[in-house]
């Protein structure tokens, strides 16, 4: 080991923690040293067995490994080696192992007592990402059931150590100070409407003026870092190095080693740890991170742009100060420093969690020692997606969801390729890479035909042959088909109209970009949207055959045969559809629809339209709630109680009804009749009458009003009655008419009535009505509805 480096000092410390615990947790600021001395110390103090460190990033494993190869002066591959998806160079010879985290957890669940594996680091473990948060939990819980002479040991530079010590049951070593001092610089005013790229390259000419070597300047995506380059350029005697994770490593590699003249890297986050870049002075920080957000509730990802955490600031500010006294330049204000986030998020409380739910139901467990336990809702979610892609029954992982797990890609396209088998490897490559479509559509097919953008050709290549290798050999299916066995839930039918909206199978709405061939398409695949608003724009896409989605999610369509009422219409509509989710793929009228379910249908109308009840059906709903106010046990005929449950009482008596002319025409009576047994009817009758017989045996209807009972008769049908009427212990209140329908008196008392009020009706009415009998004493006459014949 050449120069001296702060980790340096503690290392005898860190060594003698491991040897007493067997675990520890080591916090070493940026530019300590930590990635590439703290494995060559454990190398050199003798531990048995391989030591494996883990890396948040493959650009990182890649150069810890190159770096302490070559402080060994072998090449890579013999005592130092890497690992990751794709791409590996060791050897029986090597003792160090370099390895991207997910490489862990398969290695755990194939054989969770790690053998040969001495030691276990987790590097930049405060970047918090969900592999290394599971690889943590697995490690820990294996160590305590089954290797107890394990040793761990957490690396990290901004991280919170306590919490992770107090999980582990751990010592904390901290290595003081960093390497060199870095000057900070902050604006003196925000940013306001100035473009990030242009006050980044505002900056980085200000950094070429100030400082001697080298600028790294972070950003927070390709696109931001193509606009700074193109702003860059034509700068004289200056060398502009993208750095970003899709790039080919040989493009890579160009950013990290030393050029002839000045260089300028525009990095992402990437270049935040576990590697230094030889010749840096200065860092220019655009103060923005983007990160992917998982909603559970549309089972959709999305990169968002958000404000950078204290401990990324001092992170990226770290790199100034690697090799040499540094300057840092924050694009913001030292006022809104003080608002920034402490932590970035551990990625297990943003994260689509389907993965770590298939690895915790093939571990067999999800009570393990997470340092934030995952949440409720986000898992629930996974679950389900596990469940409905077959990886899970009841809870418990399937044959096919181990099968799923072994192929170490998303869920959803180990399904796909478990199901479609090696035709879709490049699929799935181009997938799990997250490759974008050529510009001018969100169609990745030609992505699929072959047209890769050089940068990434060789890399999806690889994966794809290794894919291909680990697939199952299946008939080739079109490629839109492919892709719908991975995203059931994200199939998009074009919406009516001339914009090109689309709904997707989950519920959710999107939309094309303008001018995108794939707008005009009647089913799509949509495998990524930018997540925003309600209707997230399509980024990525491949059209659907409506034959093809039959055959692959036949399982999924569901033939639903409903009867609804239209309100607006004012009728029932019978329809049968085929729905796949949310989206109806076929509707036409359903002709054989059974009588029941139009008048389950009509049932909402009723709800809707209210009841319509004639004199009759009035005159008796009165009778029973009167009396049962009264104490008898009879049913609630109040509008709220009707209306509550009509399926219990008007269902039989809607055959024949489907619109609300018909409902306004049919007669309740029958139906509330028949809410009452025999028994509640003889009592209604007994105790309050439905009818008045008048002297000459006609029946008159007794309205039970609110005042008491009453009835209507022509005035000559009620002479000779010397006794007034009586209804439920009460007098009837009577409506005397004349011979033309027409209300004369109204009387409580008919007797009296003859006697005191009778003369002087007797002397209005009969000039009027000379045909008809007024007699003098109507207490004696007999009761008559005849009249005289015309001339007497």
């Amino acid at each position: 080991m050449s120069e001296p480096l702060p980790i340096d000092a503690v290392l005898p410390d860190l060594l003698a923690a491991l040897a007493r615990h067997g675990q520890a947790v080591l916090q070493a600021p940026p530019g300590a040293g930590k990635t590439t001395r703290v494995p060559l110390a454990l190398l050199g103090a003798g531990t048995p067995g391989r030591i494996v460190m883990l890396e948040p990033r493959r650009l990182a494993t890649r150069a810890a490994a190159e770096r302490m190869a070559q402080t060994l002066g072998e090449p890579v591959g013999r005592t130092v080696g890497y690992r990751m998806r794709g791409e590996s160079k060791v050897s029986p010879d090597t003792r160090i192992e370099v390895l991207t985290e997910g490489i862990l957890t398969r290695m755990i669940q194939s054989d969770p007592d790690l053998p040969g594996v001495g030691a276990l680091l987790f590097d930049e473990f405060h970047e918090r990402s969900l592999a290394a948060d599971l690889g943590l939990a697995l490690a820990i819980e294996s160590r305590g059931a089954l290797r107890p002479d394990l040793q761990l040991l957490v690396m990290s530079a901004t991280l919170d150590a306590q919490p992770v010590a107090d999980l582990m049951g751990a010592p904390v070593v901290t290595a003081e100070g960093r390497a060199y001092p870095v000057d900070l610089r902050w604006l003196p005013r925000p940013l306001g409407d100035t473009r990030l790229e242009t006050a980044t390259a505002s900056a980085i000419r200000e950094a070429l003026e100030t400082v001697e070597g080298d600028i790294l300047a972070f950003l927070p995506g390709e696109a931001e870092i193509r606009r700074t380059e193109a702003l860059l350029s034509g700068l004289p005697d200056i060398a502009v190095r993208p750095l970003y994770s899709a790039l080919p490593a040989p493009a890579q590699r160009l950013a990290l080693e030393p050029a002839p003249i000045r260089k300028v890297v525009l990095a992402t986050s990437i270049a935040e740890t576990s590697l230094t870049i030889p010749g840096i002075r200065a860092v220019v920080d655009a103060g923005r991170a983007r990160r992917s957000r998982f909603d559970p509730g549309s089972g959709m990802s999305a990169l968002v742009t958000e404000r950078v955490t204290k401990a990324e600031a001092t992170q990226r500010a770290g790199r100034a100060g690697r090799v040499a006294p540094g300057i840092g330049w924050r694009l913001w204000t030292r006022g809104e420093e003080g608002g920034l986030q402490p932590f970035p998020p551990p990625e297990i409380l943003a994260a689509d969690l389907a993965p770590l739910a298939l690895d915790l139901a093939l571990w067999g467990s999800e009570d393990l020692p997470f340092l934030t336990p995952p949440p409720a809702g986000a898992m629930a979610e996974a679950r389900r997606l596990l469940t409905d892609l077959g990886a899970l029954e009841d809870g418990r992982i399937t044959a096919h969801g181990k099968e799923m797990a072994a192929l170490a890609v998303h869920p959803r396209l180990a399904h796909m390729l478990l199901k479609a088998g090696k035709p879709a490897a490049l699929l799935a490559a181009i997938l799990s890479e997250s490759e974008r479509p050529l510009p001018g559509s969100a169609d990745l097919s030609p992505l699929l035909d072959g047209r890769l953008r050089p940068e990434s050709r060789d890399r999806l290549k690889r994966e794809s042959q290794r894919l291909a290798r680990l697939a199952p050999d299946r008939p080739a299916m079109d490629r839109g088909a492919m892709a719908a066995l991975a995203y059931p839930d994200r199939i998009a039918l074009r919406r009516p109209g001339e914009a090109p909206r689309f709904l997707l199978s989950g519920g959710r709405g999107a939309v094309a970009s303008p001018g995108d061939p794939l707008g005009a398409q009647r089913l799509l695949v949509v495998t990524d949207l930018d997540g925003a608003g309600e209707e997230a724009r399509i980024r990525a896409a491949l059209p659907l055959d409506e034959s093809d989605l039959r055959a692959v999610l036949k399982d999924r369509i569901r033939t639903m045969e409903e009867a609804v009422w239209l309100s607006r219409e004012g009728r029932v509509q019978a329809r049968r559809q085929e729905r796949l989710g949310a989206l109806v793929l076929s509707d036409r009228a359903w002709e054989t629809v059974p009588s029941e379910a139009i008048s389950r249908a009509m049932l909402d109308g009723v709800r809707g339209l209210g009841l319509r009840l004639s004199g009759a059906t009035e005159r008796f709903r009165s009778r029973v709630m009167l009396a049962r106010s009264a104490g008898g046990d009879l049913p609630d005929l109040s509008d709220a109680a009707l209306l509550d449950t009509p399926e219990d009482w008007l269902l039989p008596w809607l055959e024949g009804v489907r619109t609300e002319a018909d409902w306004r025409r049919l007669d309740l009576l029958p139906a509330l009749r028949g809410m009452l047994s025999h028994a509640q009817m003889q009592e209604v009758d007994r105790i309050l009458p439905a009818h008045f017989t008048t002297p000459l045996g006609r029946s008159i209807p007794i309205d039970y009003a609110q005042d008491g009972p009453e009835i209507a008769v022509r005035l000559q049908e009620m002479l000779g009655v010397t006794a007034h009427p009586m209804a439920a212990g009460k007098p009837i209140r009577v409506t005397l008419l004349s011979p033309g329908q027409k209300p004369i008196a109204v009387v409580s008392d008919l007797p009296g009535f003859w006697r005191s009020s009778y003369p002087e009706v007797r002397k209005e009415m009969r000039g009027r009505y000379p045909r008809h009998p007024w007699p003098e004493s109507p207490w004696e006459a007999e009761p008559t509805l005849r009249a005289k014949p015309r001339g007497t």
